[in-house]
């Protein structure tokens, strides 16, 4: 059964965020912000995490709210697929992080591959444009587009950096333990088999 409170909060995040965007009245200004404290307070009750966290990660932008975007990086060499280790959790993940503003998804795929894995890519093609949410079920309050994009591995070396503390290969059958927040079991064999697949047709949810 799927947990009507976090669907509850994250439409009065959505519908107060979008109203203070436009709202020019102060009073209806004041109610839509108790709305979205509102929200922020029912994500801090039923996740166990302070009000003031929540309210710099849940309730911190401004204007009209759409999906965050998360980028992956597919670099798959002799079979064997490049994965970080995340510093934040000490799993394993596909270099990548949120799309940065000013960035193209390929300039980005590009930028995270070298500073997490220390990896020189040339981006391919696009593998898939999936909904996060609809693959790990967790209480996680933001809706999330993930792209996953086939890479061309050219050289690199893993340098220490504020994210990830090693980088390795791996074949799909002796993966590390994942971080499956970033990524999933079934999305790493999705990109093998897109890689193995000259015809590949991007998959959408």
């Amino acid at each position: 059964m799927s947990k009507k409170w976090l669907e509850w909060a994250k439409e009065l995040q959505m519908l107060s965020q979008s109203a203070l965007a436009y709202c020019k009245d102060p009073y209806d200004i004041e109610r839509f912000e108790r709305i979205r404290e509102i929200s922020v307070e029912i994500m801090s009750e039923y996740t166990d995490i302070p009000v003031e966290k929540m309210r710099d990660l849940f309730a911190g932008e401004s204007g009209y709210q759409t999906p965050k975007v998360d980028i992956r990086a597919s670099i798959i060499k002799d079979n064997k697929i490049l994965l970080v280790k995340e510093k934040l959790d000490g799993k394993w993940s596909m270099p990548g992080g949120w799309a940065d503003i000013g960035l193209s998804v390929y300039d980005n795929i590009i930028k995270e591959s070298h500073e997490e894995a220390g990896a020189v890519v040339k981006p391919n093609k696009v593998i898939a444009i999936i909904d996060r949410n609809k693959h790990v079920k967790d209480d996680y309050p933001f809706t999330i587009y993930k792209i996953f994009v086939d890479c061309d591995y050219i050289r690199g070396d893993h340098v220490d950096n504020i994210e990830t503390s090693e980088s390795g290969f791996f074949p799909l059958d002796n993966l590390p333990e994942l971080s499956v927040t970033r990524n999933t079991y079934e999305q790493i064999k999705m990109c093998f088999e897109a890689k193995a697949n000259e015809n590949h047709q991007v998959i959408c949810d």
